[in-house]
């Protein structure tokens, strides 16, 4: 009860705390996220400005070719009521009127003043202080800060309204005209610096992203700012939104990761009960000697089925094993129960040999020799019946799992390098190991037929084990035109892979290899062991092709 509740108060502590790493993610995450969120508003405002701008212009223009086309008596009461029909249904367009000199002599707002009033900065003008007939250009009033175009004596004056901001942002704006930062407006000099100063891309100033829009015609540039922390308050929301999104994310991998551990603690102990109850079983797969089509041996391979009825793969539970330190149990067990199962094949094919993977662990425990010793004589075979399968991997670093295959190789036992090609070996090592042979990882062998670089190590592999008299076996074998690939070669080879048979039950085995209780001729003899059925037709093919 006491050990159940700390799991579950460490799952909760888990997920707490893989719900807050997320929390934290998720926050840092939308506060990165609402500064181009911010940029982006700023630019749509200024696209905005752009767009109002660009009205206005069209606007005030189609309004001036209106007053210019006018039959009216410049400045009477019915062009001045012109004027303002024109005004008053304009949407940007504040006043219009006539100037001479920079001064307004008559407008829609003004009417016609006693003395002429307001003093525009004008471009490019004529002798007499009027812009040129056809050619429009920009004004602006110093006192009243008001931009338009004039045309001869015409002039239309714009209003300074900016488009609202819309959303959450408090954006801040500031106008700054041209003819409050330059000589004037004919200063082209001026009037370009600031252009290409605003190309309403957004900038980050500081603590402050900044971005400015200019009309020359208009006569005005637009900035609109906004501070980091604004940005951010503005978008509480998604930030609130990426913070709960990263908190449920990592409650969820909490609970994936406790479940993960569960399952994991789960099957290890379960695997362990089931090697003590015994209740692993074994499959064995042939290993044949391709010169000749014979069954030479068997390869024993640790099956197990979970308490559910789940299938588990080697790889994942032997891993487990080794993770927990309960290896040996396994190899023990396979030991036993192998050598139960196959001392008949011992005694009637003395030059069967069988099979069996020794973990690293196995090599460095000072109780395994022992342990195999006992095993052996107790179940009365012969040391070389049996071939211990050593990975590279186990044997590359560590001299005291170098000195037991050493110590196995004096007592009599065959001792083959498993998945030769994927680890460590070199040609000093295999000298200083002295073993018996080696066997080829299926990785070469699938690569058979192709232009990859591992099948070019192949020839390379086989000429080694020539020279220094080693025998290979080859897994993976799965088609005849791989076989032929091995077939051709003056070392010899075994071979192993579904052509030649599927792991199988010790029963079913014994008839593969002709000892079954309706096949007692074979008792002695043997000869007998030849690949009998299908697998006796395939190894035939496999050594008619030998021949020719």
């Amino acid at each position: 009860m006491k050990g159940s509740r700390e799991n579950v108060l460490a799952a909760l502590a888990t997920i707490a705390a893989t719900g807050t790493v997320g929390v934290i993610t998720g926050f840092m995450l939308g506060c990165t996220l609402a500064i181009p969120l911010a940029e982006v508003h700023l630019k749509k405002y200024l696209e905005r400005v752009a767009s109002q701008d660009n009205a206005t212009l069209q606007e005030a223009q189609n309004l001036l070719a209106g007053l210019k086309h006018s039959a009216k008596p410049p400045c009477s009461d019915a062009e001045l009521g012109a004027f303002r029909d024109l005004v008053f249904q304009a949407d940007y367009v504040r006043d219009a009127g006539r100037m001479h000199g920079g001064r307004i002599e008559c407008s829609a707002a003004q009417g016609r003043p006693l003395r002429p009033i307001g003093l525009f900065q004008a471009g490019p003008t004529s002798a007499d202080a009027t812009a040129a007939e056809g050619s429009p250009a920009p004004i602006y009033d110093r006192e009243l800060k008001r931009a338009g175009i004039q045309e001869g004596d015409l002039f239309v004056v714009f209003g300074s309204e900016l488009p609202t901001v819309e959303g959450s942002l408090p954006v801040h704006l500031a106008v700054d005209a041209y003819g409050a930062v330059s000589s004037g407006l004919s200063d082209q000099g001026s009037m370009e610096a600031l252009e290409n100063e605003a190309n309403d891309d957004v900038e980050r100033r500081g603590d402050t992203l900044t971005a400015k829009h200019c009309s020359p015609l208009l006569s005005n540039c637009v900035t609109a700012s906004l501070s980091v922390g604004e940005a951010q308050r503005g978008e509480l929301a998604a930030i609130s939104g990426t913070s709960a999104l990263g908190g449920i994310a990592g409650a969820l991998l909490g609970a994936a990761l406790c479940l993960l551990r569960r399952r994991s603690r789960s099957m290890h102990r379960q695997l362990r009960r089931a090697v003590a109850e015994e209740r692993l079983h074994l499959a064995y797969q042939p290993i044949v000697n391709l010169s000749d089509g014979k069954i030479v041996g068997a390869e024993a391979l640790a099956r197990w089925t979970t308490d559910d009825g789940s299938s588990v793969e080697p790889e994942v539970f032997i891993k487990v094993a080794e993770e927990h330190g309960f290896i040996g149990s396994i190899t023990n067990f396979v030991l036993r129960r192998a050598l139960k199962e196959f001392r008949e094949v011992f005694e009637k094919i003395p030059g069967f040999h069988l099979n069996i993977n020794i973990a690293a662990a196995d090599l460095v425990d000072p109780k395994f020799l022992p342990m195999l010793g006992q095993v052996v004589s107790e179940a009365k075979v012969r040391p070389s019946n049996l071939v211990l399968e050593v990975t590279e991997s186990s044997t590359a670093s560590r001299d005291d799992a170098m000195e037991s295959i050493r110590s196995l190789r004096e007592r009599g036992y065959g001792i083959y390098i498993d998945d030769f090609g994927t680890g460590y070996s070199n040609l000093s090592y295999l000298l200083y190991l002295s073993v018996d042979k080696i066997k080829i990882d299926r990785a070469f062998v699938r690569a058979i037929g192709s232009e990859s670089v591992t099948v070019a190590i192949l020839p390379q592999i086989i000429a080694m084990a020539r020279s220094m008299n080693l025998g290979v076996v080859v897994e993976g074998i799965e088609s005849e035109r791989q076989a032929h690939y091995f077939s051709s070669d003056d070392v010899k080879v075994d071979a192993q892979g579904f052509l030649f048979g599927r792991p199988i039950p010790a029963t079913e085995f014994l008839k593969l290899v002709g000892l079954a209780g309706d096949r007692p001729e074979i008792e002695g003899n043997p000869e007998a062991a030849a690949v009998p059925g299908p697998w006796g037709r395939l190894a035939s093919e496999v050594q008619a092709a030998i021949v020719r």
